[in-house]
């Protein structure tokens, strides 16, 4: 059964509260943030936000919210139970994403003008620290306990990596051309991290522990959207330009000298397809 629902004009994007009773989303048009229950895909609740906003996430017990707004160089955090956005928080330049520390206890935002990451207490919003970066952080990706933060974007072919329950960057690792989304795998398979490159049409694999490029992979044109299964078995490449998507097996992926792993298989989506979701059987 398909079923629809027009909660804007413009939405910006769309998390499942973490009871999955609900999708959450973030609009433009006008700025807000809507709760549709998934029963009834009726809206049921808006919570209005005082700017343009850019990003948003939701704490691991849903209770918080923070959002990002882009230009204004703001983010904000509130209870979801309140239905009222809090006072906005300057990090200077550009905010990006933002992303909830997987305690809960701190929020991590991109300040990607600055090329800065800023750790934010929470509820409180107080400042901790900036983290200066080698790159404009542009794209998040936590390692499946949380203890590590893979970011990618401009100004370096490269993958930085932050600590971020030492609130510390640990180091920069060269990870492909103009390195953009990310996605890794967990136990009991290899930890690796797939990093899309768009340009040269290929996924680079990182081995997490060594933090070394271990394989490329070339998978189609323009690869924009990178997911792993829940079993860590395949990963699955989203390719915009060719529309088609790219089946990885992971146990394929193991170091040798060329550098090279095999498809498993291209399955024709259609154009130009933006995101998966993959459901655990």
């Amino acid at each position: 059964m398909k079923r629809k629902a027009q909660v804007a004009d413009r939405a910006i994007s769309m998390r499942l509260s973490p009871d999955g009773s609900a999708l959450w989303v973030l609009c433009g048009q006008p700025a807000q943030l809507v709760r549709v229950p998934l029963e009834s895909m009726r809206e049921e609740a808006r919570v209005p936000l005082p700017l343009e906003p850019v990003d948003f996430d939701l704490s691991v017990g849903g209770n918080l919210c923070a959002v990002s707004y882009g230009e204004h160089g703001a983010v904000t955090m509130f209870p979801l139970a309140g239905r009222r956005a809090g006072r906005s928080v300057p990090i200077g330049g550009k905010a990006g994403i933002a992303r909830f520390r997987f305690d809960g206890r701190y929020l991590i935002a991109a300040n990607v003008a600055d090329r800065i990451i800023s750790i934010l207490e929470t509820p409180t919003g107080r400042v901790v620290t900036h983290l200066p970066l080698a790159i404009q952080p542009e794209r998040f990706c936590f390692k499946k306990d949380g203890g590590q933060l893979f970011v990618t974007g401009s100004g370096m072919d490269a993958v930085v990596i932050v600590y971020p329950y030492f609130t510390e960057v640990d180091g920069t690792v060269l990870a492909g051309r103009a390195p953009g989304v990310m996605a890794v795998s967990a136990p009991p398979g290899p930890e690796y991290l797939f990093v899309a490159n768009p340009q040269s049409g290929d996924v680079t694999v990182l081995d997490i522990e060594t933090r070394r490029v271990i394989a490329v992979v070339t998978v189609g044109g323009e690869p924009g959207h990178v997911s792993v299964t829940p079993d860590s078995q395949y990963a699955l490449v989203l390719n915009r330009g060719s529309g088609n998507m790219a089946v990885i097996r992971i146990a394929d992926v193991v170091p040798r000298r060329t550098r090279s792993a095999p498809l498993l298989a291209v399955i024709p989506v259609g154009s130009r397809p933006v995101s998966t979701a993959v459901l655990g059987v």
